[in-house]
């Protein structure tokens, strides 16, 4: 049985990230090459764009997918009949959401580099979170697909 994802987005880290970090990390290079012995300083290096590149893997890896009646956020997931309704938030709305009307309960996955989120009730008794807040590209067709597995 093969089945299709009605929404799946993977919250990549923007390109500017890592343009940055090369960056930082060829600044350390400049730094050390100076002080000490090359190939010291291009282990270290080395090391350091190996460290940067898992962690934007890792940080950015976080898939949201929703497919077979359950909705997965990394490694959370939720079946279609604890969820209450999807609302697609701008962002204002979620930086409000997220800030100044955030539940301490709440379950967030939110990006700093994504300003809008959709916002979804729980409706299972035993699960403490009122609501998730989950950081998207496509608010719209994440909301959408959610509302449809309802």
């Amino acid at each position: 049985m093969t089945t299709t994802a009605a929404h799946r987005e993977r919250l990549h880290v923007p390109l500017r990230w890592w343009v940055q970090g090369t960056m930082l990390v060829a600044t350390l290079w400049l730094a050390l090459v100076v002080a000490i012995p090359g190939h010291i300083a291009w282990s270290v290096t080395a090391v350091c764009l190996l460290l940067l590149a898992a962690f934007f893997a890792r940080y950015g890896g976080v898939e949201v997918r929703v497919e077979d009646g359950e909705l997965r956020v990394g490694r959370a997931h939720i079946a279609a009949q604890h969820l209450g309704p999807a609302v697609a938030l701008d962002a204002e709305q979620t930086r409000r959401t997220a800030g100044v009307e955030a539940d301490a309960r709440a379950y967030l996955v939110l990006r700093p580099y994504l300003d809008r989120a959709v916002r979804l009730r729980i409706d299972d008794p035993v699960d403490p979170a009122p609501y998730w807040l989950i950081a998207t590209r496509d608010p719209d067709g994440l909301a959408a697909a959610i509302n449809a597995m309802l």
